[in-house]
């Protein structure tokens, strides 16, 4: 485990970085390099919303690319998530 801190780029504060890339990727790589364990964990939250609320599974590719992006605005750029559309639930085809 890393006690190296970093400044985040979603909250702006010296906190702790993840231990390692959240995923084996350049995306990872960027993730562990700029957001900090306090935002990961928010994003964990989002996500698990997000999975539940338009039942998407993580290994379809679909999924996945919407989760991807998810994470380039919210976390990687300007910070703008999905917001949950309460009145597509079950609706939404993958």
């Amino acid at each position: 485990m890393t006690s190296e801190t970093i400044e985040c780029a979603r909250c702006g504060d010296e906190k702790p970085a993840l231990p390692r890339p959240p995923f084996r990727n350049e995306m990872g790589e960027r993730i562990q390099a700029s957001i900090c364990t306090d935002c990961w964990k928010d994003w964990l939250e989002h996500q698990t919303l997000l999975i539940n609320h338009y039942g998407l599974d993580p290994r379809d590719k679909k999924s996945r690319s919407f989760l991807y992006e998810q994470i380039e605005k919210v976390l990687l750029g300007e910070g703008d998530a999905e917001q949950v559309d309460t009145s597509q639930e079950g609706s939404i085809q993958w």
